[in-house]
């Protein structure tokens, strides 16, 4: 007899539902398990007939063969136990074969006959959904992240035990402690109010652009000129994820086997250390492809500190998902994709030393040296970021001035500016595939009835006739000048505009 049942195959944040075919035969007993395996989904053998043996309902002693349908496609971990073991027992006629035809299955078994929680149940879920199933037994470990797809029917069980009684097998019930994931820990609070930086008005200013029309962000200053600080308040002035973003950022919270509250609702922010490798930023993986700190940064902030001292290789793997919005991990066997849709925040000294050009203090490198530190940051890598700053030293007379003397710029009054901004461009982009300026292609803005008059773009006209600005840096600029325009509530952008737009792209270089 031939039993079916149905689990994922995940393949980065996409997953398709394989079938899993059970047949006995009386023969000399055996199990093998066919449809490329790899090692940890090849001990399924020996931890399917365990977890059966102790939780009461043993494998017959016979020729068991299991084959993973598409048997092209590659399998990779543990997460088909469950399945397996189902459909065997169904081919044994424990339960009904029909009972189980259109149910997946999820989850390991322990060798005690409970069921492990495994990662990216909500991905493999939302995967199995698109594809039209809407039955699908979880672990008891999952069951936050399962409860949060809708539309579907959710099982959680405990052991293989519960999900055979479940489907209609005759056998006691057995209380047993359900496996459990880690509890999410409570988010801390956003450390700090925009209202503590002193000084630096250019910079707040710049903040409040980035993060009102989703644009990266370079910081260039001296050390103690406030970058990390700045860079640490742009999260806050972020609104709230909508749904589509918030069941995104949850799958790959779950891909990368983090414990889940239920829906995150917040813009991540991922800092990762300047030793981390390509694999680490991106995603990447031998066997088992995971998301990186870019991944995980999807419809949030990934902030790179002391962005020279990345290795240039590192940095450069950011070129392709700056542009696309996807990041795409390929291997021999298979193709990974995961959501790049982040805003980069980088913040650079000026040199190695970090003193050049910051006051009386003298910088000890030499011109060579500072051109070397500055170049790991390439010139395709640069021209994807929108707004490039520098930052200065706090003054005296800054550090000085009070409150009553001038109001400063709060998170609270920030955000509520980034919001307006936000909804004005909604409006604008109402029947268009894009939510924010930095995602509008250059060709849109540039066509009628949107293309700015040549005395309004004159300023980046003359920038991109003299070879100041790339075609791609012009487009930029014509991205924050729409982002100032919203916050300021007007129609188009006015030259003024186009010009503050320029110098937040040229500071840099100024």
């Amino acid at each position: 007899m031939v039993a079916r049942t149905l689990s994922v195959a995940l393949l980065g944040m996409s997953g398709a539902v394989v079938e899993v075919e059970a047949h006995i035969a009386d023969a000399i007993p055996g199990f093998q398990l066919i449809g490329l395996p790899d090692a940890a989904l090849s001990d399924a053998k020996d931890r399917v007939r365990a977890a059966a043996a102790n939780d009461g309902c043993a494998l017959p002693a016979k020729k068991i063969v299991v084959n993973l349908s598409p048997a092209s496609l590659p399998k990779q971990g543990s997460t088909y136990d469950l399945a397996i073991a189902v459909a065997v027992l169904a081919a044994e006629g424990v339960i009904a074969a029909s009972a189980i035809g259109s149910v997946v299955h999820l989850g390991e078994l322990s060798l005690d006959g409970r069921v492990r929680p495994m990662q990216g149940a909500l991905p493999a879920i939302v995967a199995a959904r698109a594809a039209g199933y809407r039955c699908f037994v979880v672990p008891a470990g999952n069951a936050a992240e399962a409860l949060l797809v809708p539309d579907v029917e959710i099982v959680t069980v405990a052991s293989l035990r519960e999900a055979l009684i479940h489907h209609g097998a005759v056998l006691v019930p057995t209380s047993v402690d359900p496996l459990m994931l880690p509890a999410a820990s409570v988010p801390p609070p956003p450390d700090g109010d925009l209202a503590d930086v002193v000084g630096n008005a250019d910079a707040v200013e710049a903040l409040v652009v980035a993060a009102a029309g989703g644009h990266h962000l370079l910081m260039l200053g001296p050390p103690g000129a406030g970058k990390t600080m700045l860079a640490q308040r742009l999260p806050a002035l972020l609104p709230d994820l909508d749904a589509e973003q918030s069941l995104v950022v949850t799958s790959v919270s779950s891909l990368a086997g983090r414990p889940l509250n239920g829906l995150i609702t917040r813009p991540p922010l991922e800092s990762p250390h300047h030793t981390s490798s390509a694999a680490a930023l991106v995603g990447g993986g031998s066997k088992v492809i995971r998301p990186g700190a870019a991944a995980r940064a999807a419809h949030g902030i990934l902030f790179l500190d002391e962005a020279p001292e990345f290795p240039s290789s590192v940095l450069d793997a950011l070129r392709q998902p700056l542009e696309s919005g996807t990041i795409v991990i390929h291997r021999a066997s298979t193709t990974a994709h995961f959501p790049g849709r982040f805003q980069l925040v980088l913040a650079a000294n000026p040199c190695p030393c970090g003193q050049y050009g910051a006051g009386d203090v003298p910088c000890t490198c030499s011109p060579l040296s500072r051109r070397r530190y500055l170049g790991r940051l390439s010139g395709p890598l640069l021209d994807r970021v929108d707004l490039q700053l520098r930052v200065n030293r706090v003054t005296t007379s800054a550090v000085r001035m009070t409150d009553d003397d001038l109001p400063r710029t709060t998170t609270a009054s920030a955000r509520a500016r980034v919001e307006n901004a936000r909804a004005v461009a909604r409006a604008r982009l109402s029947g268009t595939p894009w939510k924010t300026n930095a995602e509008v292609p250059g060709a849109w803005l540039r066509s009628r009835p949107r293309r700015l008059p040549p005395a309004t773009s004159g300023p980046i006209d003359r920038a991109l006739e003299r070879g100041t600005l790339t075609m791609r840096g012009y487009d930029r600029v014509l991205r924050v000048a729409w982002t100032l325009a919203d916050l300021d509530a007007v129609p188009t952008p006015t030259p003024d505009h186009v010009g503050w737009a320029l110098f937040l792209r040229k500071s840099v270089s100024a």
